[in-house]
């Protein structure tokens, strides 16, 4: 089956009426997409998996000998996300393996979608990975709630799974021998041709790196009044802290040659006509340099609170080559700026490497996120012969 028609069969689900999709992770949206995923994998005659992270494993011959060829990557989104961050990557691997039928592997192969990549409904980006790997302890993940103060525990129950063995999972990751992900284009970075992001001339790249990247959140404290009563003079209005701050996020990415994003705030109690009590900010920094990323945000200030770090992650050379043999020819190679489960299992010491489908709009985690058709069967063909070169 084409990836693009994979890729229909999931246009339905999670639909946001303003244009996007939402599939948070633990939500009906997410379990949709997750049956999706089941339901492809037993039509192949693949062993599906849930693990104690939730975590959706296809096997293919779990039986044989030697550490496990994992492709793959995730089915969630960020609010009204596009269609392409991370569901490309799962029907290509489904739409590689038809592409080796007449394969006889000397390995296990298996399908992953990691949960809860994007973090967007409790915050932290990669739990699935991060929980299997020990980069997030138990403790710190069932802490976490959502706007609506249900926590993670609660919303794995609700979806059917149980989260009361949720953690580092060694005997699993002692089973993956190479990790490889296949994720369309995230904005148009240098590559090594010279140019900024994959031209015309070639639909696809590898990844080399990604950069350092961290979340800090900023809190501000008012006094909580009416909005009719309350003399302009006499207010503790926590939101002009916050206003200058986003500003000063601004220029202090501008003025270091980071990236420095704040796209989400929380105001309480949030009434139109009250003035806060309380007020609070994340910062998404990265860059291409850790010590340019963490200076920046020391001279930030602010008592800015650091509630993730991921350093710079190097994929594997050896892994990248092999892919540039198994393909026919060099790719370009550029860096990523956005944050994937490759990278965890990168930092775990699995040899790990990413092949990047061209997206002519540059356009990720929003709705004109986009790649062609034939890009992504050439993204399709790329994996399937990494894979038989890997597996033969």
């Amino acid at each position: 089956m084409r990836v693009n028609s994979l890729l229909d069969e999931l246009a339905n689900i999670g639909t946001n009426r303003s244009g996007g999709y939402d599939r948070l992770a633990w939500t009906r949206a997410d379990s949709e997409c997750r049956e999706w995923f089941i339901s492809q994998a037993q039509s192949r005659g693949l062993d599906v998996e849930i693990d104690r992270n939730g975590n959706l494993w296809a096997w293919l011959n779990p039986t044989l000998p030697g550490k496990a060829l994992v492709v793959g990557s995730h089915l969630d989104s960020v609010p009204r996300g596009g269609g392409f961050d991370g569901p490309l990557g799962i029907a290509s691997a489904f739409a590689a393996l038809d592409q080796l039928n007449d394969m006889l592997p000397s390995r296990p192969i298996a399908i992953v979608a990691f949960v809860d990549e994007e973090g967007g409904r409790f915050g932290i980006a990669c739990a699935g990975s991060r929980l299997m790997t020990g980069a997030l302890s138990s403790a710190s993940f069932l802490a976490l709630t959502d706007r609506e103060n249900v926590s993670t525990a609660e919303a794995m129950r609700a979806a059917g799974q149980s989260p009361d063995l949720v953690g580092l999972d060694a005997e699993r990751l002692a089973c993956i021998g190479e990790f490889i992900e296949l994720h369309v284009e995230q904005g148009h970075l240098p590559t090594s041709s010279g140019v900024d992001g994959l031209t015309v001339d070639e639909p696809l790249g590898l990844a080399t790196a990604i950069w350092p990247h961290g979340r800090w959140r900023v809190d501000f404290e008012g006094q909580q009044n009416h909005a009719g009563a309350t003399r302009m003079d006499d207010r503790q209005d926590p939101m002009l802290g916050l206003a200058q701050a986003i500003l000063d996020v601004h220029q202090m990415a501008v003025s270091r040659g980071i990236l420095g994003t704040v796209g989400k705030v929380s105001v309480s109690p949030g009434a139109v006509n009250a003035i806060p009590g309380t007020a609070s900010l994340w910062i998404d920094a990265r860059g291409s340099e850790e010590i340019m990323v963490l200076q920046a945000m020391a001279e930030f200030g602010r008592n800015a609170l650091r509630e993730s770090w991921t350093p710079s992650t190097s994929f594997s050379a050896p892994l990248l080559e092999a892919i540039s043999r198994a393909i026919g020819r060099d790719l370009p190679l550029l860096p990523s700026g956005a944050g994937h489960d490759a990278g965890v299992l990168a930092l775990a010491g699995i040899p790990t490497a990413m092949i990047l489908v061209r997206n002519p709009s540059g356009i990720s985690h929003a709705p004109e996120e986009y790649a062609e058709d034939d890009d992504c069967e050439s993204g399709v063909l790329a994996l399937a012969a990494v894979i038989r070169d890997r597996s033969a």
